[in-house]
């Protein structure tokens, strides 16, 4: 198989035997995945200043798996996002997207339009924009790319369509909505009024770009928060270790 040059963000770089760094990444043409950079904690002339967490790169890589790792080549960054890693709030918010990204995505299966949301999130961070919205409208968008989007237009019980003349509650099980008629508010089953339903829509449904521009307001961010963490840790199976941070 031959060599390959995609962009990658680098998730995460851990030393592996003596001279060698394990990487995991995720690239555009080939999703998540792990790999070899022989020699690079002796000497990165290789991989000048680009095997940083959150880096976004061109990196050469021999897809043929030895065992479970890709052999690595060489890279050239194209941005460091060096401005996450010295905040700690929002080195917490990344790390969160990461795991999202790692937990959704199986090893090896490409998905472009959620490298360019992790890319673009990224980008956001780095600069300072949006940083409290952000982890949420990124948990919509991937959660809704990796196929577990919140369906909002009808009540998951009787099948009426919503038309956003009144509350609704989010039923976790069915991974949806339903009217006050079928369900109601609890604990378990939050309710959501009309403005937080069609933010849920705007953002699954109105494509996966513009994240400079979008912005939550405090009261439907707070009706969307105990939603979204049911509808993760049900479909998801699990609580995500990164999730206290933003929580």
């Amino acid at each position: 198989m031959k060599t390959e040059l995609s962009p990658a963000i680098i998730m995460r770089v851990k030393e592996f035997g003596e001279s060698d760094l394990l990487v995991t990444f995720f690239s555009a043409d080939r999703g998540h995945l792990k790999g070899v950079a022989k020699g690079a904690r002796k000497s990165r002339h290789r991989f000048v200043n680009c095997l940083d967490s959150l880096s976004l790169i061109n990196l050469e890589y021999d897809p043929k798996k030895r065992g479970d790792l890709c052999f690595l080549h060489s890279g050239k960054l194209i941005e460091a996002h060096a401005a996450i890693r010295t905040d700690y709030p929002t080195l917490a918010k990344a790390g969160y997207m990461i795991e999202l990204v790692e937990v959704l995505f199986p090893p090896a299966v490409k998905d472009l339009a959620a490298f360019e949301l992790l890319k673009e999130s990224l980008e956001c961070l780095a600069n300072r924009q949006n940083e409290e919205s952000l982890p949420f409208i990124f948990e919509i968008r991937i959660m809704a790319i990796g196929g577990y989007a919140i369906h909002v237009e009808k009540c998951s019980i009787c099948n009426r369509a919503y038309t956003g003349q009144g509350p609704a509650v989010f039923i976790r099980e069915r991974g949806g909505i339903a009217c006050l008629k079928c369900r109601q508010p609890s604990t378990l089953n939050p309710l959501l009024n009309p403005p937080s339903v069609q933010m849920l829509q705007n953002l699954q449904v109105n494509g996966f770009s513009g994240l400079k521009a979008i912005s939550i307001a405090e009261d439907i961010l707070k009706e969307l928060k105990p939603v979204l963490k049911l509808h993760r840790e049900y479909h998801l199976e699990r609580k995500l270790k990164t999730a206290k941070f933003i929580e």
